[in-house]
């Protein structure tokens, strides 16, 4: 399961191999107003909100825990992971998490790549969810699809968030779609260039599907 911003949709776009890498996903979720927004234009869904990721991903853990399945986190860096596996614990006492590790990111050896999804697989998860960016945890997610046993849903930020390292944007930013703003100002470095030019190019190839769709 993969949840996608704008900028995931474009690197599916731009990318052919990843976008052949989420049409493999059983379900693709559209994180981002603009997306929920497009989805209403051009195809009528009526989506009256989006699938946050850092939502989902409590929703899921409250499953687990009513339902008794264990969860792995992967991803991100070792205090981050902690934090994440403390707080989830703390506001879902009833979860079980049986693994918490951070993410490598590099290319695995075929040992070590092993190893990861033998304890994984050993540690009895049903659920498991990857924090490490996409398209990183996509590609994770499809390389992996045949060797871990456990769903895995990809969440990306959503490892900072709830582990308390990075904050949300506030309510009304999200609900106006502007939470990539809001994020942009506080990491310029890091997504500068990602969502300037994504961002752009969602917008124009949106523009361009609506003018298309009228002409027809």
């Amino acid at each position: 399961m993969a949840a996608l911003p704008a900028h995931g949709i474009m690197t599916a776009v731009n990318e052919p191999d990843f976008g052949e890498v989420i049409s493999s996903f059983d379900i693709v979720c559209p994180d981002g107003q603009s997306v929920r927004f497009a989805l209403n234009v051009l195809h009528k869904t009526q989506l009256n909100d989006r699938v946050y990721g850092p939502q989902l991903m409590l929703s899921l853990c409250e499953c687990a825990a009513r339902e008794g399945i264990p969860i792995f986190l992967y991803g991100s860096y070792a205090h981050v992971v902690t934090d994440l596996a403390i707080n989830l614990k703390r506001r879902i006492p009833e979860l079980e998490i049986v693994g918490a590790e951070e993410g490598i990111y590099r290319a695995l050896s075929p040992a070590e790549d092993t190893a990861l999804v033998d304890r994984i697989n050993d540690s009895g998860a049903g659920l498991l969810f990857l924090g490490l960016g996409c398209p990183r945890q996509e590609r994770f997610a499809f390389d992996h699809r045949d060797l871990i046993g456990a769903v895995q849903v990809c969440v990306g930020a959503a490892f900072d968030f709830h582990a308390g390292t990075k904050k949300m944007a506030p309510s009304w930013m999200q609900k106006a779609g502007l939470e990539w703003f809001y994020r942009l100002c506080h990491e310029p470095r890091r997504l500068g260039r990602r969502y300037l030019q994504t961002n752009t190019q969602f917008i124009v190839r949106l523009g361009h599907a609506v003018l298309f769709a009228d002409r027809r």
